[in-house]
């Protein structure tokens, strides 16, 4: 069989288009090896070849430059299906790097919104023996809709009848004609059609497509004319959401948090109200103290196990025992009733009912098909899970370190553990139990969003816990001797410790991220869209030693510290001691300690010389203040006094210029960030100040931006492509100017917050100057509410009320509903192409809805490591979907903004 690909593409002298694909004909996907094609002129492109018949692969076309450079086009492989013709011929367009359209391709649109209802093929009948095939990539066709074609001829319906496209191969449309009946050149345009009438819906615009191809046209032959990007009418698709996180859930038939089965009846407020996404927490498995700290969801001990507690206990079975059923009836009751969740009580009280549940039901369940294949198919990371949650209740902790013969894995002797014909193997086959239950679960209440058109959005967390089967079984991709964390940014001034271990990427790009790749690929079976919480991480981590215990005293990793001879060059002597020492000086004592500055002199420090201090070496690291301070079983929570000695000695440890780096072979440090609020920058003197400042931002805005920028592309890229799910960046904080280049290039949208801009010189962004391809949103989980930050800073708050509402008059002293109401409205009407509010904020638009104690809808402080996630919704689910007027208001709002279209 004869194959010719054409394709045209603006080359400049040098460059030599090429074809690579999964054929060794094509190189296997070795550019090395792709083949070449010739240039015809007027920028087109060609290359002919003899193939096996019937041959079936993929390709990209690449760019090859003179000095060698390869140029990918952007977007995904193309297919070539197999043909029985003697001739095949090919006319490609160019994907271009980025293509702001090439998100409508995840599967949020092609298999939830736009999803077809019904696939059908389209082939006009013919005689010739030559076809002339039509395919157009366009997922943007609404339910209902369908893509037809229009033009020259009356086999193109003469401009007035348009031909309906098959979508057999959707998100690709195709259509065969005869040959033998087209005069060239062609002029033609897509449409879009209702399918209940044929009538055409919209037409595209710019200028009549053109082909003219007479030459290539011959017997027995099939020509394919791949186009791209139907050229839609102004106003591009935009939709809304909700977030909220499961265990905020709250239903009449809920155990005191929000369960997986709850999702459904959001769905069913989603339909009412016309929301198209549900963006939820991360969701694994949690527990490792079996204590409130559980509650933390970004410090999972397992990235492919579900948190247990978000069972619907019904759905797993009834207990026969009618008093014992009774008796959860009523725990559950209690609980439900409670404003807040009750983490430990929750997940005791169904810890329990897990294990009843599981000696009545086990034998029928582990010899059922639907199980046995979850098991197949999960086995791999079952195993060790199952094994982890035995070994931590039987040694009563999650550090693996402590588990004398298991603290270093051996899949060997784990096989052998977890062996059902262990005596003890229903502690084991009990988590099994519980994965199979919450897997099914999870995907009925899928199928439920997805059935009335809604996608899930899931959050994929930047980190992993150090005390988790990740980091028991594959130790070798973490950094487990530090802790991962962020610099100071709004969220907290004294930057956070999250205390993850950060990656060992060197050792994850060996098998291409596999780790990462299977991950995502275990999170598609849930959720149609992910978030990479602190996509920054992806760029260069902040890392913190693990004897620090706040975020300042850490440093981005890679980086490229400076020696001193470097720093030296700056203008600044470089002073060891004073630079990289704390400075402890008796005249700024007080400021830390007030009232207790004598004790600390005397208990905490030693003077080295006339005011100057050095802390005693027990206390010598915030590790060793932290634990000295932190409560046990023989002590009760700080008092004033405590908390003030503590974070007083803590903040002296603060006190350094310089931070030596822990990984270069010789001496270099990295400027400590934020280091003008410090004392010991302070007492310098000026020109020691301005050769600082000037460094200083050098160091932190320049010296790494395209270091960074190659770090994240060659991390990045084959990540997100190893998933179909929508990509959202979490692109807050200290954000390196080539960030949104590479998630432009990336096609990953960002998130636009109006009270944190990304332009330093103002101080609210506006909606309305968001990116298309972003999500545009009031708050997050890490912040307060709108009405929460209203109440925080009235001065603040007067001025967003004046310029960015635009009203003269003094602010209420609360956010009203009618103020809330024209802040989500704004947010509505941005160009972005997600508006997904927090249920906390779209409640405020209510009186009659909203929680009055605005304090405890703040879902989490990132300033406070010991924060407790127990926010829950005040009203439930069911009085939500009752509450008509509400909900006729807001679809209003919605539909208003153009944020339910149907295409």
């Amino acid at each position: 069989m004869k194959i010719i690909f054409k394709i045209n593409y603006k080359s400049i002298w040098g460059q030599m288009l090429c074809i690579c694909g999964g054929h060794e004909l094509f190189g296997d996907w070795d550019p090395e090896k792709g083949q070449p094609m010739l240039y015809l002129g007027n920028d087109d492109w060609v290359l002919e070849m003899e193939v096996p018949q019937g041959l079936a692969f993929s390709y990209k076309y690449f760019v090859r430059e003179a000095n060698g450079y390869i140029l990918w086009e952007g977007g995904q492989k193309r297919q070539l299906t197999n043909s029985d013709f003697e001739i095949m011929a090919i006319r490609d367009r160019w994907h271009p790097e980025h293509d702001p359209s090439r998100v409508m391709h995840s599967k949020v649109f092609t298999e939830v919104i736009m999803k077809p209802e019904r696939l059908f093929t389209q082939t006009v009948k013919t005689k010739s023996s030559s076809i002339i095939r039509f395919c157009m990539r366009a997922p943007r066709v609404g339910i209902g809709f369908g893509l037809a074609i229009i033009g020259d001829g009356k086999s193109l319906g003469n401009w007035k009848k348009p031909i309906l496209m098959g979508n057999k191969n959707y998100p690709v449309w195709q259509v065969d004609f005869d040959v033998s009946i087209q005069k060239f050149p062609l002029e033609y345009k897509y449409v879009i059609v209702d399918l209940a009438t044929n009538l055409i819906s919209d037409w595209e615009t710019g200028h009549n497509r053109v082909l003219n191809e007479e030459n290539t046209v011959v017997s027995d032959s099939l020509f394919v004319v791949n186009d791209e990007n139907f050229n839609y009418p102004p106003n591009n698709w935009k939709a809304a959401g909700v977030a909220v996180p499961v265990f905020s859930l709250r239903s009449n038939e809920s155990f005191g948090v929000g369960e997986f089965n709850d999702i459904r009846k959001l769905v069913d407020w989603c339909v009412k109200t016309g929301m198209k996404m549900i963006q939820i927490l991360p969701i694994n498995e949690t527990v490792a103290t079996h204590s409130w700290l559980d509650s933390y969801p970004y410090k999972s001990i397992s990235v492919m196990a579900l948190h247990p507690m978000f069972l619907h206990l019904p759905a797993m079975g009834k207990i026969n025992n009618k008093t014992l059923q009774e008796e959860f009836d009523s725990i559950g009751n209690e609980l439900n009733g409670l404003q807040q969740v009750d983490y430990v009580a929750v997940t005791r009280a169904k810890a329990r009912y897990f294990k009843i549940i599981f000696d009545q039901n086990w034998e029928k369940v582990k010899k059922s098909t639907a199980y046995q294949l979850f098991f197949a198919e999960n086995k791999e990371w079952l195993l060790p899970y199952a094994a982890f949650c035995r070994l931590r209740d039987l040694y009563k902790t999650s550090d693996f370190r402590q588990w004398e013969g298991f603290a270093v894995f051996d899949p060997t002797k784990i096989e052998d553990y977890c062996d059902p014909r262990q005596s003890y193997h229903e502690h084991i086959a009990v988590h099994y139990f519980q994965q199979f239950h919450l897997d099914l679960q999870l995907k009925e209440a899928v199928a439920y969003a997805h059935k009335h058109g809604v996608c899930l959005k899931g959050d994929i967390p930047i980190g992993i816990s150090p005390n988790s089967i990740e980091a028991w079984t594959e130790p070798h991709l973490f950094n487990l001797n530090a802790q991962a964390g962020a610099p100071p940014d709004d969220f907290a001034f004294m930057g956070q410790n999250w205390g993850f271990p950060t990656y060992n990427w060197d050792e994850m790009a060996r098998d291409d991220f596999a780790w990462w790749r299977k991950r995502l690929n275990a999170m598609e079976k849930y959720f149609d869209a992910y978030r990479i919480d602190h996509i920054l991480g992806f760029f260069r981590i902040w890392e913190i030693p693990m004897d620090a215990v706040q975020g300042l005293l850490g440093y981005f990793k890679p980086g490229l510290p400076m020696n001193a001879g470097e720093i030296e060059d700056w203008g600044l002597w470089f002073d060891t001691e004073r630079f990289t020492k704390p400075y402890i000086r008796g005249h700024f004592l007080y400021d830390f300690f007030g009232d207790y500055t004598d004790e600390v002199r005397l208990k905490y420090l030693n003077e080295t010389d006339f005011g100057v201090f050095e802390l005693k070496e027990v206390f010598n690291t915030q590790r060793k203040i932290y634990d000295y301070f932190s409560p046990d079983q023989t002590k009760t929570e700080l008092d004033m006094k405590g908390i003030t000695i503590r974070d007083g000695l803590l903040g002296l440890l603060n006190e350094v210029l310089f931070i030596k780096d822990p990984y270069a072979t010789q001496s270099a440090y990295h400027p400590r960030i934020a280091l003008h609020y410090t004392y010991s920058y302070r007492d310098l003197d000026e020109q020691k100040k301005d050769r600082l400042n000037e460094l200083y931002i050098h160091f932190f805005y320049k010296r790494h931006e395209e270091f960074w920028k190659w770090h994240a592309m060659a991390k990045l890229p084959s990540i997100v492509a190893s998933s179909n799910m929508l990509v959202c960046g979490e692109d807050l904080g200290m954000v390196p100017d080539t960030v949104p280049e590479v998630m432009h290039a990336l096609d990953i949208l960002s998130l636009e917050i109006q009270r944190m801009p990304k332009n330093p010189r103002i101080e609210f962004g506006h909606p309305s100057d968001a990116p298309y391809l972003s999500v545009c949103t009031t708050s997050t989980h890490d912040m307060s509410t709108i009405r929460g930050w209203w109440e925080e800073d009235r001065e603040r708050t007067q001025r967003f009320y004046r310029h960015t509402l635009g009203h003269n008059d003094m602010a209420p002293y609360y956010a009203e509903p009618w103020v809330c109401h024209e802040i989500i409205n704004q947010h509505l009407h941005s160009v972005a192409m997600w508006t997904i509010f927090p249920i906390q904020d779209l409640l405020a638009l209510d009186g009659n809805l909203r929680w009055d104690e605005t304090e405890k809808e703040q879902i989490n402080v990132p300033a406070n490591p010991e924060n407790k996630w127990r926010y829950r919704m005040v009203i439930s689910l069911e009085e939500l979907i009752e509450a008509d007027d509400y909900n006729s208001m807001l679809k209003g709002m919605v539909h208003i903004a153009g944020r339910d279209t149907d295409y």
